[in-house]
């Protein structure tokens, strides 16, 4: 590939450095491959920081390459230098130390999607997260999707289903805020999810819900609309 047509985090407007937008907007503003590039801090002779970031996230996000702790291991199979290897190796230490006896996450109904994603309403542009659960509704995974306003164009279907194949998800619930405070479905909000919910019943993925967060109140579009009435 051109050099040339590598992002690199300098080629980012300031507002978008992952770095930048942690200390604007808190850790949940960023996807997971931001929070690794963050840990980091810089790529390889071979690779940018963003690209890294993204393999390492595509190909051993959900791996147990992580959980051993072997340093060597992670500085191969990564191809990470000794120092990030040990970076990542202590986050994720440090992660289970801390999180990893937290109650789990059930969601069952747009009440308590609200409740565990309203860290959205201080946000000032539209975050669109897909939160994967398993057939227990159990949450095992919290992705940003997009960023910006959403419609059907701006957001693939693929972009929404990929972190589901992933982490071999059940189902999916789609959240998304309002900076307006007034949670009531845009036209574009509408089509999208329609489209992303025409996705599931072929990829035999469910879509469970969007629920829209404004300030201190909630839209459920499964509630609300006939979008899953339509068969």
């Amino acid at each position: 590939m051109d050099e040339s047509y590598k992002l690199q985090i300098r080629d980012l407007p300031e507002e978008e450095k992952p770095r930048e937008k942690l200390r604007r907007h808190g850790p949940t503003a960023l996807r997971n491959y931001e929070l690794i590039a963050v840990i980091l801090g810089r790529g390889t002779k071979k690779e940018g920081i963003l690209d890294l970031s993204r393999r390492i996230m595509s190909q051993y996000g959900n791996q147990a390459v992580f959980s051993k702790g072997d340093v060597e291991k992670i500085e191969k199979v990564l191809g990470l230098s000794p120092v990030q290897a040990c970076q990542l190796v202590a986050s994720f230490e440090l992660g289970k130390r801390l999180f990893g006896k937290q109650t789990e996450v059930f969601l069952k109904s747009p009440q308590e999607v609200f409740e565990y994603a309203k860290d959205l309403t201080r946000l000032k542009k539209e975050y669109l997260r897909g939160l994967y659960v398993d057939t227990r509704n159990k949450l095992i995974r919290d992705e940003v999707i997009a960023i910006g306003t959403l419609n059907a164009s701006f957001t693939h279907p693929r972009e929404v289903f990929h972190p589901a194949i992933e982490s071999h998800a059940a189902a999916i619930i789609l959240v998304h805020n309002h900076p307006s405070g007034d949670p009531s479905p845009s036209r574009d909000d509408i089509k999208l999810t329609r489209q992303i919910y025409k996705a599931s019943m072929i990829l035999g993925i469910e879509i469970l819900d969007h629920v829209i967060i404004g300030n201190e109140k909630y839209f459920s579009l499964k509630e609300r609309t006939d979008i899953w009435a339509r068969k």
